[in-house]
C-alpha cells in the first residue's frame, strides 16, 4: 500500500450484525463468508468494468489529480472577485456539494464576516424548483457580485435548465456585456445543449466525465468546483478517496474489504426481511452526506428488473436520520416497532470544537451530574446507549467511524459508500448505474411542459388525469 494509506482511516465496527448473547439472530462469519465465491466474482467483474470505462467513479480518481491544479487556479481566482457562489442542479449535482461542504467547512459559513471565510465567497445550492424560494434568493444577491455554476451533463435537465435561463436573463439585464464572466458551466465534453450555449456565449467550462452519473460524481469537477471556491483542500479530499479506493480494489475476502463487507451484510439483511436501511450520523457536519446517501441507495438499487430482464422489485428504503436529534423522533420506533430495519451509525472519534459543561452545584442533583463534562462526552454516550438499546431488541446496527472530520476521511467515505453500492449491485444481480424509473418522470414533464416529440405522450397523461377522487374543504 502507499505511504498516503497509511494516515488514520475508516473503522467499520460490525458487532451489532453478528450473532450474539444479544443478538441471536444476527449473522454468523460462516454466513459472511458463504459468499465468498460469488464476491469474488463480483470482484474480478468490477475491475473488468472499471477498466473499460463503465465504472469511472474509481478510475477517474487519478486523472481528477491531474485536473485539480486547473480547478484549484480557477477557483482561487473567481473566489477573490465574487461575494456570492450559487451551484443550479439537482440530484447528485446538489447533494454532493451541499454534503461535502456542510461536513469540511463552518456550519454557519454563509454568516461568517468574509476574512473570517478566508475571503471566500458565500455558498448555495439551488436544488429545487420552488418559485418563492428561487425568487427570495434572487432579491438578496447582487447578480453583479456573483457566480453561478449551472451543473447537467445532458443540459436537458428541466429543473436547472429552467434555472439557468432566468438568471441568465437576469445577468444580461443588470451585468450587460460581461454577464458570461458570471457563468460556469459543468457538463459533458462532447454533447448536450449546455455545451454549444457555452461555447458560443463564452462561459468558463469544466467536464463531467462521460461513465460517471450524477450520484457518483462528487469526486470529478461536479463537487470539486464548488469545494475548491469554498476553500476546502481537494487534494486531501482525492487522497483520502484514492487510499479507500485501493484499499477496496487490493483487498480480496469478505472479512479484509470494507465494501465486500458492508455489501454482504446489507445483501444478507435484505433476504431476512430488513427493507429499510437507516443512514444515522452522530455529527451535524455529516447530516447532509445522509441525503446525498439515501439518493445513492435508492436510485442504484431500487429495480424493477435483474440482468436477466426479470422482475424482481429490489432495493433497501434508504432513510436519514441524525443523532442525537431523531433519537427523540425516531429510535423509538427501531427499537419496538417492525423488524425491518438496518441501521448504519456515523461516529466521529474527536470533534474539531468542544464545549465545557458548566460546574453548579445549586442545581438540583438529577442535572448536575453533566457538569465537568463536554458536549462531545455526552454525544458519545447517547450513540452508545442508542446502540445498546437496539442490542438489547436485537435489532441490526453497524457503525462507521472517522477518526475526525477532515477532507482525507470524508473522500475516504465517500468512496467506500460509492463501491459497496456497487458490490450489492452485482449481489443482487442488478445495474446499479443506471435510473430508468426516474426517466419516464422526465419525459412526463419534457410533455407537459409542450416539449416536441412528446404529443402523444401529453395525450396520455391528460387522459389519465380526467378522472380524479378528490376531496375538497368547502
Amino acid at each position: 500500500m502507499d505511504d498516503h494509506q497509511l494516515k488514520p482511516g475508516i473503522k467499520i465496527d460490525y458487532t451489532g450484525m453478528m450473532s450474539g448473547p444479544q443478538n441471536p439472530k444476527g449473522f454468523d462469519t460462516q454466513e459472511l463468508l458463504g459468499l465468498q465465491n460469488v464476491l469474488d466474482q463480483a470482484h474480478a467483474t468490477l475491475a473488468t468494468r472499471r477498466e473499460a470505462g463503465e465504472i469511472d467513479f474509481s478510475k477517474l480518481l487519478a486523472t481528477m489529480q491531474t485536473q485539480q491544479v486547473e480547478i484549484i487556479e480557477y477557483a482561487n481566482t473567481v473566489a477573490q472577485k465574487f461575494e456570492n457562489f450559487v451551484v443550479l442542479g439537482i440530484g447528485g449535482s446538489a447533494l454532493g456539494p451541499l454534503a461535502v461542504h456542510q461536513a469540511l467547512n463552518h456550519y454557519y459559513y454563509n454568516e461568517l464576516p468574509s476574512e473570517k471565510r478566508g475571503h471566500r465567497p458565500r455558498f448555495y445550492v439551488m436544488d429545487n424548483i420552488d418559485p418563492v424560494r428561487f425568487s427570495e434568493l434572487l432579491q438578496i444577491l447582487d447578480p453583479r457580485k456573483t457566480l453561478f455554476n449551472v451543473i447537467s451533463k445532458s443540459g436537458n435537465t428541466s429543473e436547472t435548465m429552467a434555472q439557468f435561463l432566468i438568471v441568465r436573463d437576469t445577468l444580461r439585464r443588470v451585468c450587460g456585456d460581461s454577464y458570461a464572466e458570471h457563468i460556469v458551466v459543468t457538463t459533458d465534453k462532447e454533447k448536450g445543449n449546455l455545451l454549444p450555449l457555452a461555447l458560443k456565449e463564452g462561459y468558463k467550462r469544466f467536464v463531467i466525465p462521460a461513465g460517471v452519473g450524477g450520484r457518483f460524481s462528487e469526486l470529478t469537477p461536479v463537487g470539486l468546483l464548488a469545494a475548491a471556491i469554498c476553500g476546502i483542500d481537494i487534494h486531501q479530499l482525492l487522497e483520502g478517496a484514492l487510499a479507500m479506493d485501493q484499499w477496496i480494489r487490493d483487498s480480496k475476502g469478505v472479512i479484509s474489504n470494507p465494501a465486500q463487507l458492508r455489501a454482504t451484510l446489507a445483501h444478507l439483511s435484505w433476504q431476512k426481511g430488513k427493507n429499510i436501511s437507516v443512514f444515522m450520523p452522530y455529527a451535524d457536519g455529516l447530516k447532509t452526506m445522509a441525503d446525498w446517501y439515501a439518493q445513492l441507495w435508492a436510485e442504484s438499487l431500487g429495480k424493477r428488473f435483474d440482468r436477466q430482464g426479470q422482475v424482481v422489485h429490489v432495493g433497501q428504503t434508504p432513510v436519514k436520520a441524525l443523532g442525537v436529534t431523531d433519537q427523540h423522533s425516531q429510535v423509538q420506533l427501531y427499537v419496538e416497532g417492525p423488524d425491518d430495519k438496518v441501521i448504519t451509525f456515523v461516529t466521529v472519534e474527536k470533534f474539531k470544537e468542544t464545549q465545557l459543561i458548566p460546574i453548579d452545584l445549586e442545581l438540583p442533583e438529577d442535572i448536575q451530574f453533566l457538569g465537568g463534562r463536554t458536549l462531545e462526552e455526552l454525544l458519545f454516550a447517547e450513540q452508545k446507549a442508542t446502540e445498546y438499546a437496539l442490542t438489547l431488541a436485537g435489532r441490526q446496527h453497524q457503525k462507521i467511524t472517522l477518526p475526525t472530520l477532515d477532507a482525507y476521511n470524508v473522500g475516504q467515505l465517500l468512496l467506500l459508500l460509492e463501491w459497496e453500492t456497487a458490490y450489492i449491485g452485482e449481489l443482487l444481480n442488478i445495474n446499479a448505474f443506471n435510473q430508468p424509473g426516474v426517466e419516464e418522470g422526465k419525459n412526463g414533464t419534457y410533455a407537459l411542459m409542450g416539449r416536441k416529440g412528446y404529443e402523444t405522450r401529453k395525450h396520455d397523461i391528460e387522459e389519465y388525469g380526467e378522472t380524479r377522487h378528490i376531496l375538497k374543504f368547502n
